[in-house]
């Protein structure tokens, strides 16, 4: 009787799942990735009534790699699954976002509360009447979790998990029982937009640690500034290209923050990553004095095999939830506005230049008469093609180590997964990131992945083509996964792959004619021409390109060399 009383009382009802969808579009998110299920289904309606955009992937976790690709460029993104099967199916991908800062609003069509109370026997279930088994699981790689079971609570539950998503750059769960979509909440709540400003610093704290941070920065006759992913996902770059640009100091970027800072600065030096690093990178950034580190992820991948040579005693670390001056950690209070006063105060400084990275390429490959396309021969010169604006998505593997060696144009967005590296999500992440480029009015976003890897989540080329995108997709067909090869099983089958017909894929999957072109380029020459042709290159091109980029099934970016070394003593170790 309360609870109908309640409702009597909302002054302008609207439903749940109306309410939900219109705070998504609040908050910038324009298209929902997923799948339809039975626990969904009237929810999915609600998507065109709101002015949605329903994607629809082939599977869920293609559906999850797109909305990280989506979230990636967009700032926030939605995905919609089913109960059980179809939200399990989701999982890697929702972990991989949690595991490197990806916003992600994970929406799970549920049972209704009635047959949830009851503990019935139904279908996606594991028999045994416990309904939240699945949520639990979800609870370890999400920031929070809404459980919409009851019709008042609904509203709160929604604000408070898209909150969350944004402020902490993490997935949420969202549960939506049948019985609750059209159930009604107050939609004068959506006349107040979500607070997604970050609590201020306590000032005197701050201006503590800025005074500790200049004091060192002073003193210095060295430092270099090193920027990695955290600085993106937490929403940092504005502060940090600031100070990058008033102190001139050299800056440099770990393999996660490729593509945060403008590459054209001429105090750009590079990507370093230990012994993987730039020609001329380890030893400025080794021999530094102090080394400011934004948004610092010091994974394997991310520091070529743990082989960084920096002391913690001249590093000074700046993280969403403390700054770190050497030994001394100064909980609660975030980069960004420390960054933002010591930019403002800091004077001249008196400091060494730094390498100047370009895309020339190597001698050795300029003058080899061999016409095989090597790693060491085209990166650079993918750096020579690259325009303004563009978006590049490197799967784990010799793509992802071999942009280290790419200088990029200005305003290039850099999308890999360095840390969680799940063979596939590039493919899957071009979908997501192509969509949101075309919502922008970005012009082209370029996917580079091993045939291995492509293999995994090839379906979503036939995403791209039912929603009508044209991203440039490179396959480098190579015979298999290299980068396990560098690590164990050099010649053995497990590496192997079958090799497909790559270019007949897009004419499979219901191209038309006039909405694809494909390419096959086994030579250097063949790339020369490639990059030439305007109608592949051009930025106004509406087609969407596919390559074939043949390359030895033997050959690998250094840095990756190094690294699966690295790798593979590890794994040997007893």
């Amino acid at each position: 009787m309360a609870a109908d009383l309640r409702s009597q009382a909302i002054q302008n009802p609207i439903d749940i799942a109306e309410y939900l969808f219109k705070r998504l579009q609040q908050v910038g998110v324009r298209s929902i990735h997923g799948l339809p299920g039975d626990y969904n289904l009237v929810a999915l309606d609600y998507i065109a009534k709101v002015g949605l955009n329903w994607v629809g992937n082939c599977n869920e976790l293609n559906a999850g790699y797109a909305a990280d690709g989506y979230a990636r460029v967009n700032g926030i993104s939605a995905i919609v699954t089913t109960f059980g099967v179809g939200e399990l199916s989701a999982v890697n991908a929702i972990a991989g976002a949690y595991s490197e800062y990806v916003p992600i609003v994970h929406i799970v069509g549920y049972p209704s509360t009635t047959a949830q109370k009851d503990g019935m026997l139904l279908h996606h279930t594991l028999g045994n009447g416990d309904f939240n088994v699945f949520s639990n699981m979800s609870r370890q790689i999400s920031c929070a979790v809404s459980m919409i079971n009851h019709q008042h609570e609904a509203a709160t539950l929604i604000d408070n998990a898209i909150r969350e998503c944004y402020l902490q750059s993490r997935p949420v769960y969202i549960s939506l029982p049948t019985d609750m979509v059209q159930k009604k909440v107050d939609g004068d709540r959506l006349k107040t937009p979500l607070d997604l400003t970050f609590a201020p610093n306590e000032v005197e704290k701050e201006d503590y640690v800025v005074d500790v941070v200049l004091k060192y920065l002073h003193a210095a006759r060295n430092p270099v500034i090193l920027v990695d992913a955290c600085a993106i996902r937490h929403r940092a770059l504005d502060e940090t290209h600031e100070f990058i640009k008033k102190t001139g100091i050299p800056t440099f970027v770990a393999p996660m923050g490729k593509g945060a800072v403008d590459e054209t600065l001429p105090n750009y030096g590079g990507v370093y990553a230990g012994d993987g690093s730039n020609a001329g990178v380890r030893e400025r950034v080794e021999s530094a004095d102090l080394v400011i580190s934004i948004g610092p992820i010091k994974s394997d991948f991310n520091t070529a095999g743990f082989s960084y040579r920096i002391s913690q005693l001249n590093t000074i670390d700046f993280h969403s939830y403390a700054v770190r001056v050497r030994y001394s950690e100064y909980p609660g209070v975030r980069m960004n506005g420390v960054l933002r006063k010591v930019t403002e105060k800091i004077g001249k400084l008196n400091i060494e230049s730094g390498p100047n990275p370009t895309n020339e390429i190597p001698d050795e490959e300029i003058k080899s008469p061999e016409p095989t396309i090597t790693q060491a021969w085209f990166w650079p010169r993918l750096g020579q093609w690259l325009e303004k604006g563009d978006i590049i998505i490197t799967e784990t593997g010799t793509a992802n180590f071999g942009i280290w060696e790419t200088r990029f144009p200005a305003e290039v967005k850099a999308i890999s997964q360095v840390l969680w590296g799940s063979i596939g999500y590039a493919t899957g992440a071009c979908q997501g990131a192509a969509l949101a480029a075309k919502e922008l009015g970005i012009k082209r976003t370029i996917l580079f992945t091993g045939d291995g890897s492509f293999q995994l989540t090839a379906q979503e080329v036939s995403t791209m083509l039912r929603n009508d995108l044209n991203p440039i997709i490179f396959v480098i067909c190579n015979n298999g996964y290299t980068i396990e090869r560098f690590i164990h099983g050099w010649e053995d089958k497990y590496n192997d792959v079958q090799e497909w017909k790559y270019r007949d894929l897009p004419a499979a999957f219901g191209a038309r004619p006039d909405q694809y072109k494909t390419y096959r380029v086994d030579s250097k020459g063949g790339v020369e021409k490639l990059f030439r042709d305007e109608e592949f290159a051009g930025a106004g091109t509406k087609k969407l390109r596919f390559v074939e980029l043949v390359m030895r099934w033997d050959d690998a970016p250094k840095a990756l060399m190094s690294t699966t070394e690295s790798t593979a003593r590890r794994n040997a170790e007893n």
